[in-house]
């Protein structure tokens, strides 16, 4: 199939990426199947060049302005402008785009990473965005909260022991310390679905191609991070419990692909974490395998709150380790060349 640049659909306007719609299925499937015939796209299943595209947690909550965690990085409007390329990315190479993978990061208000899992002396619970590190959990300052243990049929004493172990694990391996959030990502709520205009340009892209999307949940345990969708932060508890696991496909869908494109929210964070999870496994398995990634820097931004944190060094760093292992950091307007 010829690795043509496609134009934009009639339908699509940039300056609704920012907005909340309702995506009208009806008329994109009837626009798609006439756009396939128009461009001559066959089923993807028939492409002799398997292209994978996986988009990390490009949901409202982490992609619309004014929604819980919105990626702005530096300049303010990150995500907004991410999603738009990552549109036109889609649509443009649409001949050559064979399967589409989507992440759902996907949250309950009693997690790890919520306010109201830990309290203070006074009932308090810690502000969003604060930092709890192993100091802060042996010294007392911050507890497990003990309302929540009937939720989990555990005692308190042990919800403690279980967020002591968690911190300590995260400092010996050297990550981010646990860090609150605003509630986000809420399972049921209309930050946790997809921006519509990519749900639109996905829903496109399977009526074209003949082909199914595929749609990836994680972020639901309890008692872990789980930033990347390759594994939670933390794989068990202090008496070995199982907290998450780590999952293989991604690999394993590496191998069968020709190239796999990444991108989504947030650089720093679970795009970064993703990308450092399926190296590891890439060096376990075969080295050169990691020639088959492609990083859309352009269509990721770094988690940057204006005089609270800013990630985009950490983020940068992360980039320029993944090149030097092999994968290639591109821009979504160099287009797909052939094979």
């Amino acid at each position: 199939m010829s690795k043509q640049t496609l134009p934009l659909p009639d339908f699509f306007e940039s300056a609704r990426v920012g907005q909340i719609w309702k995506v009208d299925y009806a008329s994109r499937a009837e626009q798609a199947r006439q756009y396939a015939l128009q461009h001559d796209l066959k089923p993807a299943s028939v492409s002799n060049d398997r292209i994978s595209l996986l988009v990390i947690d490009a949901q409202n909550t982490f992609c619309m302005p004014d929604f819980e965690l919105f990626v702005g990085g530096r300049s303010g409007h990150g995500a907004v402008d991410d999603t738009t390329r990552l549109c036109e990315f889609i649509y443009r190479n649409l001949g050559s785009i064979t399967h589409i993978i989507a992440t759902m990061d996907t949250h309950m208000a009693q997690q790890i990473f919520h306010p109201i899992f830990f309290v203070d002396a006074k009932g308090n619970h810690p502000a969003p965005y604060s930092d709890i590190h192993l100091i802060d959990l042996t010294s007392g300052r911050w507890k497990f909260n003990a309302a929540l243990a009937p939720r989990f049929n555990i005692a308190p004493e042990y919800g403690q022991q279980m967020m002591i172990h968690y911190a300590e694990s995260l400092e010996k391996k050297g990550k981010y310390a646990l860090t609150i959030w605003p509630y986000h990502a809420m399972l049921g709520g209309i930050g946790h679905a997809l921006v519509p205009a990519l749900e639109e340009a996905i829903f496109f892209h399977s009526i074209a191609r003949l082909d199914q999307p595929s749609f990836e949940i994680k972020g639901d345990k309890p008692f872990t991070e789980h930033y990347s969708v390759i594994g939670p932060e933390v794989l068990t508890g202090p008496m070995g419990e199982d907290l998450g696991s780590h999952d293989t496909k991604f690999i394993q869908h590496l191998q069968e692909v020709d190239r796999l494109y990444i991108a989504g929210q947030a650089k720093s964070h679970c795009v970064a974490w993703t990308v450092s999870d399926l190296l590891d496994d890439i060096n376990a398995t075969d080295p050169n395998l990691a020639k088959k990634v492609y990083l859309l820097e352009d269509c990721s931004s770094p988690v940057v709150v204006p005089g609270v944190v800013d990630h985009t060094e950490a983020a940068n760093e992360a980039y320029i380790r993944f090149a030097k292992a092999g994968m290639k950091v591109v821009k979504s307007t160099d287009g797909i060349s052939p094979i």
